[in-house]
């Protein structure tokens, strides 16, 4: 038995990417995608002619704005590809720019499923993405009951995953890999995944939601090492980058669950605040969270306006 096969007996895996072929590769259950991903995606020859049909339908249609709509064409048009693959789930993200926005963000969202509708999947096929600020939970929130189903990111810390569980959220991304970085700047050093800060982070979220009956799926990102993903067996769904995917599937061996439920049902947890002004003062005392949170935020837009550009220059020769 590959490692691979034997966590997908205590753990959903999902491909964290948007390369067709990759996924395909490993034929996980759900699939997600940011717009770091989607520029990836963009820039593969194999998608040249959805990037061209997702650039010339905007064009076409004139007005303001041509590149942003583009971007949104293409994103579901790769999403659409992905959907044919996986069994489950795709996760589309609104754009990192409208993190502070809920009236913004909950207009992107239906947008994308409106899209995503007309080109023939339905809803309940996708998780709209949207960034763990108070603003973008209230988002998910407002989407939930609309029957939009939502994926928080962006998570670096149990107040955000608390405060999108309690605001309906069907799903957390809490982020290992960018935990782990963080300490290992900060503190000069390496970490082995026993203590790794990003997996107890996920543990302790995983836990907590056990403990006080949250539906809300936790799914572990951002994975630095297969030994991250390993560490984590038995969280409720893993979302893994197809090198590691292909790392853990040509590895034989047994990963045993390290996460119990009813270890976690009995553990002595208290519960925490998650108002508004408990939660922005979590995040403004937490330092690692804190920078993480704007890091991701501010990278996710820079590959936005990247693909804005090459989106451009395909328009230009048009």
């Amino acid at each position: 038995m590959t490692k691979l096969e034997s966590l997908r007996r205590s753990t959903v895996i999902v491909a964290d990417s948007g390369d067709v072929e990759a996924i395909r590769a490993h034929a996980p259950q759900d699939c997600t995608t940011n717009p770091s991903l989607v520029l990836k995606a963009a820039l593969l020859p194999t998608n040249a002619e959805l990037v061209r049909d997702a650039v010339a339908r905007a064009v076409a249609e004139g007005g303001d704005a041509p590149l942003e709509r583009a971007v949104e064409y293409l994103t579901v048009a790769i999403g659409r590809e992905l959907s044919a693959i996986v069994p489950g789930r795709v996760s589309t993200e609104v754009p990192a720019r409208l993190s502070f926005d809920t009236t913004a963000s909950v207009a992107a969202a239906e947008r994308l499923i409106a899209l995503y509708e007309a080109a023939g999947v339905p809803r309940g096929r996708i998780l709209i993405k949207l960034a763990a600020t108070w603003e973008g939970i209230r988002a998910a929130e407002i989407l939930e009951k609309r029957g939009i189903q939502t994926n928080v990111t962006l998570v670096f810390g149990l107040p955000q995953a608390v405060a999108a569980a309690e605001a309906g959220a069907f799903l957390i991304s809490p982020f290992v890999g960018r935990i782990l970085d963080w300490y290992v700047k900060a503190e000069g050093r390496t970490f082995a995944p026993e203590n790794d800060p990003g997996v107890l982070s996920v543990r302790r979220i995983w836990s907590y939601f056990k403990k006080f009956g949250y539906s809300t799926v936790v799914m572990g990102a951002s994975f630095r090492s297969a030994g991250e993903v390993e560490a984590l067996a038995g969280c409720d769904r893993l979302t893994v980058s197809p090198a590691l995917l292909a790392e853990l599937s040509a590895a034989e061996g047994e990963v045993p669950r390290r996460l119990d439920a009813a270890e976690a049902a009995t553990s002595d947890v208290a519960r925490i605040a998650v108002d508004e002004a408990s939660f922005r003062w979590a995040l403004a005392t937490d330092p690692m969270a804190n920078e993480k949170l704007a890091e991701g935020l501010r990278l996710f837009h820079a590959d936005t306006e990247k693909l804005v550009a090459h989106l451009g220059t395909i328009a230009a020769a048009l």
